[in-house]
């Protein structure tokens, strides 16, 4: 997500915090998870925030809500589920569109509400892969062990005949060519990075609130900082960046 924010809007000042204490949040639940992003939130219009992007799926089925409320007029709060769930809208209708995602997210069942609240011609499945994100955070990607846990899970009866899938998790782009192959290209497979990305830089325009030029650089916090979470941010930049740690919970 951040990745994909750098990209289109190279003059935002990025302050990422990535709880990686406390990962994954799909199995806790919904006060645990509205309790982390309280806490977080808080941090970042401490930090003087003018936009909080909920980067996380489960985050934004369960917590969007309370963040909204706690930011007031102080900060815009974007989720990564609504503008998806436009673009759907957009360009998937009349299609059977099947989710992964967390338990979490999932159970919410906010994907599968809004979008066939926004067109019920829409035909949608759901299914909870709740091996995907350990497996990516343990770096088994690209091997035999992720190909097993992929195909059994796409193999499941909920996600036979899906058009297109999406993939309800900011965790699941590491492993979104492996979902294509499964499905020999033939389906279009959704991310949320640069769908989200896209609608920030929409609501900035909007609010009139775009940086002209780069002042400050960007920054990247994690609540604990672990050398398979380095890796991860090194597959979704491309590059090198500067993990600093930063505990809110002792810090406040």
């Amino acid at each position: 997500m951040a990745s994909a924010i750098q990209q289109l809007l190279p003059n935002e000042q990025i302050i990422y915090y990535g709880d990686t204490a406390h990962l994954p949040y799909g199995d806790k639940s919904k006060d645990t998870i509205i309790y982390y992003s309280e806490k977080i939130t808080r941090y970042l219009l401490d930090n003087n925030c003018k936009v909080i992007v909920i980067a996380c799926n489960t985050a934004s089925a369960n917590a969007f809500e309370n963040v909204v409320k706690l930011a007031g007029k102080k900060a815009e709060v974007i989720n990564v589920i609504d503008p998806v769930v436009a673009y759907i809208g957009q360009h998937h209708s009349e299609r059977k569109i099947g989710v992964i995602g967390t338990k979490g997210t999932i159970s919410s069942a906010t994907y599968k509400n809004k979008i066939t609240g926004l067109n019920k011609n829409i035909r949608v499945s759901q299914l909870a892969t709740p091996l995907l994100v350990p497996m990516i955070e343990e770096a088994f990607i690209y091997d035999d062990i992720s190909n097993a846990i992929i195909r059994n899970y796409l193999s499941r009866t909920e996600l036979n005949d899906i058009e297109s899938l999406v993939l309800g998790c900011t965790h699941y782009p590491i492993i979104k060519n492996q979902i294509k192959k499964f499905y020999n290209f033939s389906i279009d497979v959704l991310d949320s990075a640069r769908i989200v990305a896209e609608h920030l830089q929409h609501q900035l325009d909007r609010l009139h609130l775009n940086a002209r030029k780069k002042q400050n650089d960007n920054i990247f916090l994690v609540s604990d900082y672990t050398e398979y979470f380095k890796i991860i941010a090194r597959m979704f930049f491309d590059e090198e960046i500067t993990l600093q740690k930063k505990n809110i919970w002792q810090d406040q």
